[in-house]
């Protein structure tokens, strides 16, 4: 067997393996593929052949049989690859082929801890507390927000623009600088240098520095305001800044901040916030967000409670 078609031969039996259920030798796959780029290329090869011939099983069409393949060795190589495809077809036809989770780096913070993340392509991403981020080692100019708030400082290239996934909607960076939130309180972008498009295949929406877009929790209205850039991603140095805020937004950026958990009184007024407050002051002393707030904040078991009596 040459040594290409032994490396396919791998790459397949990893790919098999892998969408065993009781499969847990993921140590073992995730050093097989970092052994040397030819494994990834081969895997990457699976994969894909996978997918067209899932199309291809879809849509009714016959995929080709390495039976019928003529001798030639390059003609030969270019059947094996369909009967590759058709092997992990039937799989795939009924829903079981899946992205490995070797592909997926995930980053996590707990409440009260910020953590950078260097990317290969020279960006960064700064992540908030209580806050996850799901990273695709085979394309650095993708990142997900899984869930919290992060500021992305991406090296700019026209030609592969970064695209970032969070709340439901894609955004594609035409700039540099941007801050993502996601939490129980909704979605929102801010924009502090150049440019995002949100949802270019949708609803295209430019931000440009000093704009904000925002989604309220439970709500499928998209609002665009201008904010300060010096306020934007400014929970990195140490301060929270809120604009129009909803006291449920409050809560979950408090409690992302801080490493204190805050929840709202049930029953609470609902209003919008505008001001801005050290997290260290709410780290060490919870009430302190009591003057910002303009409401009581005390304590209930391992909760503190904004509003009420």
């Amino acid at each position: 067997m040459q040594p290409d078609d032994q490396v396919t031969q791998e790459a397949l039996g990893w790919a098999v393996r892998t969408l065993d259920p009781a499969f847990a030798d993921w140590d073992g796959f995730t050093h097989w593929l970092e052994a040397s780029a030819e494994h990834r290329a081969a895997y990457d090869r699976i994969a894909a052949a996978a997918v067209e011939a899932g199309e291809l099983a879809a849509s009714g069409a016959a995929v080709p049989d390495a039976a019928s393949a003529p001798v030639g060795s390059a003609t030969r190589r270019r059947w094996l690859g369909g009967a590759l495809a058709a092997s992990v077809a039937g799989l795939l036809a009924i829903g079981l082929w899946q992205r490995t989770a070797p592909d997926l780096q995930v980053r996590q913070t707990a409440p009260g801890q910020v953590l950078a993340v260097a990317l290969e392509d020279g960006s960064r991403i700064d992540l908030a507390g209580g806050s996850r981020l799901t990273l695709d080692r085979n394309n650095p100019r993708f990142a997900r927000l899984d869930g919290g708030r992060a500021l992305f400082t991406v090296r700019h290239d026209a030609a592969d623009p970064f695209v970032v996934e969070a709340g439901g909607h894609e955004l594609l960076d035409a700039g540099t600088v941007f801050d993502v939130r996601d939490d129980a309180g909704g979605f929102a972008v801010a924009v502090a240098e150049g440019a995002v498009i949100v949802d270019p295949s949708g609803a295209a929406v430019r931000l440009d520095a000093g704009d904000r877009l925002s989604e309220m929790a439970g709500e499928d209205r998209l609002i665009v305001e201008e904010v300060a850039t010096a306020d934007i991603g400014s929970w990195r140095d140490g301060r929270l800044t809120f604009t129009d805020a909803s006291l449920a937004e409050v809560a979950a950026e408090l409690t992302r901040a801080s490493g204190h958990h805050f929840a709202i009184v049930p029953g609470a007024p609902r209003g919008s916030l505008t001001g801005s407050i050290q997290i260290a002051a709410v780290r060490s002393d919870p009430t302190a967000a009591a003057a910002l707030l303009g409401v009581p904040v005390r304590r209930q078991g391992a909760t503190w409670l904004i509003g009420g009596g």
